[in-house]
């Protein structure tokens, strides 16, 4: 992808729930994680894991209930355990400061469509569309972003083909199913980005 098409921004503002955890070494820096509860306009909630670096978290201590706003990115490794999800998506704070205020929840990509997309409908016949991002990062990485669309704007996306550049608005969001599994049903919760409008140069240009 050219250099102009590398964009993966997150702006979120929302409740901690629980205290950091430990989560890896990286450069002999630790990185902890915690839970973001974000409060949608319908008023269901989105719960969504922030990987914070251990020197952020000493200028920001966190606490349980705390009210928290946030810039980084959305990031995506593969789950090798063989347990859970095989992507595993989270948000990488590279600001947190506590505040006051409402919950948001924005990102804003720009990437290549790396799978063709698949369409589907509704029971009640609303046109879906689902579409993986790719959004390349430095030294040769990218992050695989899984995105939903609906309606009108479902349409536009499922006529674009593998490799097609795409820059869109939109936000994080969690959803549960139920998976079966060899020990039972299990309840999991999977992390997509619900595209809310198209968007060139940083502006809006089609929202549906």
């Amino acid at each position: 992808m050219a250099e102009y098409m590398h964009r993966n921004e997150v702006t979120a503002a929302g409740t901690v729930t629980a205290p950091p955890a430990y989560s890896h070494e990286n450069h002999r820096e630790r990185f902890y994680k915690f839970p973001l509860q974000i409060l949608r306009l319908s008023d269901q909630t989105d719960e969504l894991t922030v990987v914070v670096s251990e020197g952020l978290l000493e200028r920001q201590p966190l606490r349980p209930g705390m009210h928290v706003a946030l810039t980084g990115q959305l990031r995506s490794y593969n789950n090798k355990s063989g347990q859970g999800n095989r992507l595993i998506i989270t948000i990488f704070a590279k600001t947190l400061v506590e505040e006051e205020g409402a919950d948001r929840n924005v990102i804003r990509l720009t990437g290549a469509l790396c799978k063709p997309p698949i369409r589907r409908r509704t029971p009640l016949g609303r046109e879906i569309c689902d579409i993986m991002l790719a959004v390349n990062r430095r030294y040769g990485r990218a992050d695989y972003i899984p995105c939903i669309a609906w309606g009108a704007l479902a349409g536009t996306l499922g006529e674009l083909e593998v490799g097609a550049p795409l820059s869109f608005a939109g936000r994080v969001q969690s959803r549960s199913y139920t998976k079966v599994t060899e020990q039972g049903p299990q309840t999991r919760v999977a992390f997509e980005v619900s595209v809310m409008c198209l968007t060139e140069d940083g502006e809006d240009i089609a929202q549906f």
